[in-house]
């Protein structure tokens, strides 16, 4: 009995899918290049001529920023007590020295009578000792302790009473009558600062800023900051002012980098010219720092030149007829380059543009779905003859 062999697939046939395939990439990339996107649209390049001017480069680097306040200080009770007396609210106008609240300063003054009473005992011991004549060294170290305890004592007195270190208005009151208080000092934060001392707390139980003076505190982007410089003059808008702008200068720049999510950034501070009517602090700026600009000089759109490594090139049309011309840039501004020279005032140069057209094409392949017109692949399934072939 003789056994029918299956035609086996032939060489060529495997060839001739990998090229079938190939092909298929090919139309698919044709076809999108000339029907562009998905949405219908198209790019489509064309020139335009601009007249070589003359005026002011300017270039700039923009940031978010946020306004606040330049002067701040938080105050902290001295002494741990019971707060018996809160004397502001939040919105008061208060005076550097002011009394802002008071905890209760019984255990302050028991602990300064005690005090007071070891120095009078201490001083007693050293008379009785200068009288025999004999040795006063440690008499009189006790009363040195004694008066230092004494100081001490009085201190916490004082700190019973919380002051105003600065004079400003009330941003923040973050205690309630018969909450325990720490002693956590005061400290500024500001130029004009307040008591210098230590924090136990971010906040202090009452927080005051100097409204009359803010600033802007903005991040700018690594590239950008190496640009930026003390003094230079900026421009601060308001969105939620309706686009109000008001001038300012840049007052530092941080010397260090701060990374968020991979992103590299430099704190810049800048100070305000003058405070906008409803400017709050909290409120978010758009920031544009002028970092080079040179005045009277030769000028083209910075989209007319062609720059190939170090060597910047325009077309310049004349009487009908372009010539490519070599050209020597100065400052890059934000629309618009420096020309040392190689152009005159009043030629007509070129400028490339690419505008998006819209189309009847809905994007993909031709109707039918399959790549080729007609509706794709062959019947079959694949190549001609159903992808099998016998020989």
């Amino acid at each position: 009995m003789k056994l029918l062999s299956l035609p086996s697939r032939h060489p060529s046939l495997v060839v001739n899918a990998v090229i079938g395939v190939a092909l298929l990439a090919g139309a698919f990339t044709v076809y999108r290049t000339f029907a562009g996107s998905e949405d219908g649209t198209a790019a489509v390049a064309s020139e335009r001529t601009v007249t070589v001017q003359q005026g002011t480069v300017t270039r700039t680097a923009t940031a978010d920023g946020t306004l606040e306040s330049a002067s701040t200080a938080s105050a902290s009770f001295e002494t741990s007590g019971t707060v018996t007396e809160i004397k502001v609210t939040v919105g008061d106008k208060v005076k550097k020295g002011q009394v802002l609240a008071k905890v209760d300063p019984a255990a302050a003054n028991r602990d300064l009578g005690a005090a007071e009473a070891d120095l009078d005992a201490a001083r007693d011991a050293l008379d009785r000792a200068e009288d025999a004549g004999s040795d006063t060294s440690d008499a009189e170290n006790q009363v040195t302790e004694a008066e230092l305890k004494v100081d001490e004592a009085e201190a916490a007195v004082d700190g019973t009473v919380l002051k105003a270190p600065m004079t400003g208005t009330v941003t923040a009151v973050n205690g309630t009558l018969g909450s325990s208080s720490g002693s956590s000092g005061s400290s500024g934060g500001s130029s004009q600062g307040g008591q210098e001392g230590t924090t136990g707390t971010s906040t202090g139980f009452v927080e005051i800023a100097d409204l009359t003076r803010m600033q802007v505190a903005a991040a700018f982007a690594e590239a950008d900051a190496t640009s930026l410089k003390e003094k230079q003059a900026a421009t601060v808008t308001w969105n939620a002012l309706g686009g109000v702008q008001q001038s300012a200068r840049v007052a530092a720049v941080d010397p260090s980098a701060t990374t968020t999510n991979s992103v590299v950034t430099y704190g810049v501070t800048l100070t305000l010219d003058k405070v906008p009517t409803g400017a709050k602090v909290g409120q978010t700026v758009s920031v544009s720092v002028t970092t080079g600009s040179v005045p009277d000089v030769v000028l083209v759109n910075a989209a007319a030149l062609t720059t190939v490594g170090n060597r910047h090139t325009v077309t310049v049309i004349t009487n009908g007829v372009p010539e490519t011309r070599s050209v020597e840039i100065g400052l890059e501004g934000d629309s618009a380059t420096e020309i040392k020279s190689g152009l005159t005032v009043g030629e007509q140069v070129v400028v490339k543009t690419t505008s998006i057209s819209g189309g009847s094409q809905q994007g993909g392949f031709p109707a039918g779905g399959g790549g080729f017109p007609g509706g794709g692949m062959p019947a079959g399934g694949g190549m001609p003859g159903g992808g099998r072939g016998g020989q």
